[in-house]
Formats: C-alpha cells, structure tokens, sequence
C-alpha cells in the first residue's frame, strides 16, 4: 500500500473511531440524565404566578399523590421575574420550587422570551416582528417579539443569565426549556434586513455568486451590490424562488441560533447534571427543527383532538391522526439520540378548529404511543385548567375548582401507575426483536428540499409532507422502526432506505446513495427525486440526467393531471389512482418494469422499476398516487422479494418495541386482534385491542 494510501486509510480508520466516541458519549449523557432503568417520567406544567400563593402547597401535594415526577415553571412569566428593567424578582420563584422539592418533584426551568414584557416592547419598540404590509405586532400575545431584532437578542439574554445565575447550580432543577414553540419569524423590520444582507454576505462572499445561484439573469434581477436587496416579499406574485428559500433559509436560521445563544448563557452557570432542550411543534416544512446545536436534545408538542384530523371512521376524530404522534416520534428521535414530550394534550382544547372531547382512553394510549417510540419522559400542559385568558375552556389535569381530577388527569394517573409497574419488571439485558430490527427503515428528510417543492408545487395537488406520510404510513404498517435520517447519517444501519422527492441533490449525495446500495441496501427513490441541483436549478441536461445511471433508466418527461380525471397505475394486475405528479420512465435493458401507465396518450409507459446495483436494489417509484396503496403494494413486494419480515398491521394499529417490552395501540374503529408469541407475557391489555386501547407484553 502506498504511503498516500496509508494515510488516507488510517484517517477513516481515525473518523470512524471518533464516530463511535461520540456516539458512546452521547448515550452516557442521556443515561445520566434518564437511567435505562426509569424507563421514562411524566410530568405537569404549573404556573404559580396564576394562582394564589396560599394554594401552592395544595396543588404541588396533589401533583405528586397523582404520581407525577416533575413540573414545569416560569415559561411565561417574564414580567413577574423582571417587572421593572433590570429589576428581578425571583422570591416568588424561589418559594414554589421549595413547596415542589417537599413533595419530591424536580423542576424544568424555562426562560421567558416568549412573552417580552410590555415595558420592553413600549421602551424598545424595534424589538417587535414587523408584517410584510409593514404592520407590527403588539403587546398582548406571545411570540410577538423578533428573533431578528438585535436589541431585543441582547437584552433577553440578560434575563436568562440572571435565571441561570440563580437556579443553575440548583440540584432541584433537572433540566432547562429554552423558548417555547419557537416558531420562524418573516420579520421585515429593519434589523432582519440588515441581519439577512449580512447572511448573503457570509453565505455568498461575492455578489456575482449570489446573482448566478438566484438566476437573476432572469427578469433583470440583477444585484450590483448587497445593499440592494431587500428580504423578499412572499405574496408578491412572481418574486424570485431562490430568494425566497433563502429568506425561509435565514430566518431558520435566526431562530436555531436564538435558542443556542439561550443554551450557552445557561451553561456558562448549569451543572453538567442539568439539561437543556426547548419545545417544538412539529412541522415539517422548516428546518430549525434539529438546527440548534447546543441542545442536549429536542423535544416536541402535541395536540391529538382539535378538529384538525378526522381519524379513521366516523367517529375518529376524538382519536386523532394515528401518524402523528408516531410520525413526530420518529422524526424527533434521531436529531440527537433521544426525545421528550414537553406538551401532551390533557384533554378538550379551546384554540382548534372545532373543540371535541376526545374519546375515554385516548389519553392514556397516546401516553403509551409517545414512550413506545422511546421517549424518555412526557409533560403535560396544564395541571389546573385556566380561569381567565386566551386559553379559557382548555382542560388541565384538574378542574376549574383546582382540585377535581379530569378525565384526562385520571388517564395521566393510570399511565403513571403501569410504567410504575413496567419499571419492576425491566431487565437490563434485554435487547430488540431480530425481527424487528431487520425490518428497520430509514426515511431521508431534507428541510431544504421540502421547503423548495412548497414554493414550486407545479400542481395544487401536491402535498410534500403528505407524499412522505404515503411511505411512513406503509412501512409502519410493516412494524418497521423508522428513523427519518439527514444527511450526514450513515445510511448503512439500514436496510431499506426510502427517497421521497428529493428534489435539489448533488453529485456528492447521488454518490453516497450509489455506494449504499452497491454494499447491499435497498434503495427506494419517488418522483421529483433529482431533478434539481442544490440551488435549484434544472440541470443544463435532460431531465433528471445525473439520477439515470442510479435508478437504471431514462426520464423521458413528466405530467400533472386534473383532479377530475386521474389517472391509472397498473401494478400486480391491479389498477391505483394518481392524478399530482408523473414521471415518465424509459428504463434499461436489465431494469425490471413493475408498473405502467394506462389509458392515456402515453398507456404502457413504465411509471415503476427496480434494477440490482452491486449487492442491492434500486426501486424508483415514479409518481404519486392519489391515497398511498401503490406506495405499500410496491414496498411489500421489495420487501418480501429482500425476505425482510414484515406484519400487515391494519390502519391505525402502531406497534413498537423498547426496553424488552412490545407495545401496541389502536386508533382504528374495529377491534385488532394481536398475534403474539408463546412465550410472550401480557402485562397490560388484552390481544383483543379495542379503539383507543393499549396492549403491553414482555417479549
């Protein structure tokens, strides 16, 4: 071997050994701060500040004879912490975390900068997010404060040191919630602008460089210098796509380093016991999501019943969406090796749409969905139901008397006792099905991506994150364990690796999925999939050009249909509906042909292949179909052609496994009747589940 050679060897050899540090690292902290043997703990926001001071000690008792293990304090409490500038008070503060460490419940600590006082905003107006009609927020909500604002950055961080300063060598907080549902802001004030120039400036250095990515050749939109831009108007019809990513880029960006400027004041004073995380909602369509790098690890909200979702059958809507809690499960999961759920819904809201009760047991098994994807512990917000505010009629664990548990505070306390339970009967050894874990999936995701189709659908009948839903929801169906993966992830822990339209790609990733399925993957690409390079352009070649060679064929052209008049996909000798996006295949010799195109100008047309590459497979599934069924009817002839096991698990019937324990629920409207091995042993539930119930046993 040659020396280069030598070099370049020991230099992976040297990466890869640094890889696994980091990951053994990484799972020695989360041990620490969540022992294997707790399994996970469940906690309740309370808001002293809302309430008497002489009904603290009842209400934090009663928490903990509910058998909660935390609360959760100061999220919105800025000026009662600061009422006046550079005046603290934290005696108010002090007093309610001594009344919750009598009763033995640790503390989630979290800072304020969701709700600026209005002293702030009246003094230091600029501070407030600025419209694109140019109008401002106010005083009055939360979130109205911009995290481009360069005052309001600075001056808020004072007011975290001096929380951090005073709790964060306290052993009765465990961790710290920096924000809450931190959002992105479309600020047109004058600091995001110059903030965004600023962003060009690093990202671009030179302005040529900026002109040729935005295409500004392009109606004349040409920039001589970076003062000229202005942050792009987003209902302005026919302004630049580039641009607008770029803004939508940046302003993630603002808000991931707005919450690790938070994290690095905090750690400057927090014990190394103390965590720190903050509390997303998860959408799909930004990319802060991950972003911030200073987090221990991400957490998110969710709310089931809220007249957002119908569920399954007629009465599903007081379920919910049975993807949504697996879906936030698996995408949260693998940003930093663990999660928790900050916000659970205890109940009826008051914000949605239309407000239902939700269904006798919902709670209880959402509880149980939530830690069978694995989280390491689970909030709820609120313990006592508000009185007064925007949130009036939203339900706490307790009534509006403070002291009558709801029917969801019961749920909660029932969950409690069972992993109470559970944690008698953990064994540390215990390891995943091999069955299980040969079925695993990962799905890649790239906000960039998602966020680039929204701003270029071609078709109203596009939905991005319902076409990754399509593919989540059948390989679950499968029982796999998902992981939606970025990037930088070694493909290679898995064995099925699904591509949803992954639009703007580089040569560098088209490399990396090559050698994935070269060393024995099985590789699953769908439409749009590279069309695109990073920056969004088409390729100066025929259409997808750079992604033939890897999905073994031509792409002669595509199409859009009407919603009137879908299309048909033949597959297996069965037909399937399409109608928002068609890619029309000219394969190879050796690629195989699984699906065409009928009855059309273009009836025969391959719409679906797979060819062997190296020791794996590349499947390209070329369309979009109108409800998902081809998407699973076509994995489930590549799995089972890969011999990888798989269930056929019914609509809403989500099954997982963790800690030596499978755990199965049901959002479906019919009894499931689970298989289970001989030697399995039920410690909750029955094999017969109904809606909205929960099966639990020791595999």
């Amino acid at each position: 071997m040659k020396q280069k050679e030598k070099k370049h060897v020991l230099r992976i050899i040297f990466a890869l050994f640094g890889i696994l540090i980091s990951i053994n690292s990484a799972a020695q902290k989360i041990e620490k701060y969540f022992p294997k043997k707790d399994l996970t703990r469940v906690g309740v926001y309370y808001y002293p500040e809302h309430w008497d001071p002489n009904q603290w000690d009842r209400d934090l008792k009663n928490i903990a004879a509910m058998g909660f293990e935390f609360t959760h304090f100061a999220e919105f409490a800025w000026a009662q912490l600061e009422p006046q500038e550079g005046v603290y008070d934290f005696k108010w503060l002090d007093k309610a975390i001594e009344i919750a460490a009598k009763y033995n419940l640790k503390v989630i600590m979290c800072t304020s900068t969701a709700t600026p006082p209005v002293w702030l905003v009246r003094k230091y107006p600029d501070v407030l997010e600025t419209y694109e009609d140019g109008t401002k927020t106010d005083h009055g909500s939360r979130q109205h404060a911009s995290f481009s604002s360069n005052y309001y950055r600075t001056y808020s961080m004072k007011m975290v040191e001096q929380l951090a300063k005073r709790y964060g060598n306290d052993k009765r907080i465990m961790g710290w919630q920096v924000d809450n549902e931190p959002s992105r802001f479309l600020d047109y004030g004058a600091d995001a602008q110059q903030r965004y120039r600023d962003w060009l400036k690093e990202k671009y250095k030179n302005i040529d460089t900026l002109n040729e990515a935005w295409g500004n050749n392009f109606w004349s939109g040409i920039y001589t210098s970076f003062d000229q831009i202005n942050i792009p108007l987003h209902k302005e019809w026919g302004m630049n796509l580039h641009s607008q990513l770029d803004h939508f880029r940046f302003a993630d960006q603002e808000t991931a380093t707005f919450l690790d400027e938070q994290a690095l004041t905090i750690r400057k004073f927090a014990t190394k016991d103390q965590w720190i995380t903050s509390n997303y909602i998860p959408n799909y369509n930004v990319s802060y999501v991950g972003m911030s790098k200073e987090l221990d690890f991400d957490c998110y909200t969710r709310y089931m019943v809220y007249g957002g979702s119908l569920g399954i059958g007629p009465k599903g809507y007081r379920v919910g969406d049975y993807s949504n809690i697996a879906m936030a499960n698996d995408f949260f999961r693998p940003t930093k090796g663990m999660y928790g759920v900050m916000e659970l819904q205890p109940g009826q809201v008051n914000w949605g749409s239309i407000n239902p009760q939700p269904l006798p047991g919902s709670i209880r098994m959402w509880l149980w969905h939530v830690f069978a994807g694995g989280s390491k512990f689970t909030c709820t917000y609120r313990y006592r139901a508000p009185l007064y505010g925007y949130e009036q009629f939203h339900y706490g664990i307790v009534g509006t008397d403070g002291v009558t548990p709801t029917p969801g505070g019961m749920e909660f306390s029932q969950f409690i006792k069972e992993i109470g339970m559970l944690r008698t009967k953990y064994d540390a050894k215990a390891t995943l099905p091999d069955y299980y874990l040969k079925r695993k999936t990962g799905i890649l995701f790239n906000g960039d991506n998602v966020m680039g189709i929204d701003l270029n659908k071609q078709t109203k009948e596009w939905n991005t994150i319902g076409h990754f839903l399509k593919y989540y929801k059948a390989a679950k169906s499968f029982g796999a364990p998902v992981d939606f993966v970025r990037d930088t992830t070694n493909f290679s822990n898995y064995p099925v690796l699904i591509v949803p339209a992954y639009q703007m790609i580089d040569q560098k990733m088209i490399d990396k999925l090559t050698l994935y399925a070269k060393n024995g993957g099985n590789l699953v690409l769908s439409c749009r999939s590279g069309i695109q390079n990073r920056k969004g352009h088409l390729w100066e070649a025929k259409f997808y050009e750079p992604m033939w060679n890897l999905i073994g064929s031509k792409v002669d052209s595509y199409d859009l249909l009407m919603p009137h008049s879908p299309g048909i996909i033949k597959f297996n000798d069965k037909e399937y509906e399409w109608i928002s996006w068609g890619d029309l295949l000219k394969p190879n010799k050796e690629t195989e042909i699984w699906g065409t195109y009928e009855g059309d100008f273009y009836s025969g047309t391959p719409a679906v292949i797979s060819h062997k590459l190296g020791k794996g497979t590349v499947t390209y599934i070329g369309l979009d179909s109108k409800n998902g069924d081809l998407e699973k009817q076509v994995l489930t002839k590549l799995y089972q052609q890969q011999n990888i096991p798989i269930e056929n698990y019914p609509e809403g019937v989500m099954v997982e496994y963790r800690d030596g324990f499978g755990i199965a629920v049901n959002y479906s409207d019919k009894v499931f009747n689970m298989d289970l091995p001989k030697s399995a042993k039920i410690l909750i539930g029955t094999q017969s589940i109904k809606t909205a119930d929960v099966l639990v046993w020791k595999y």
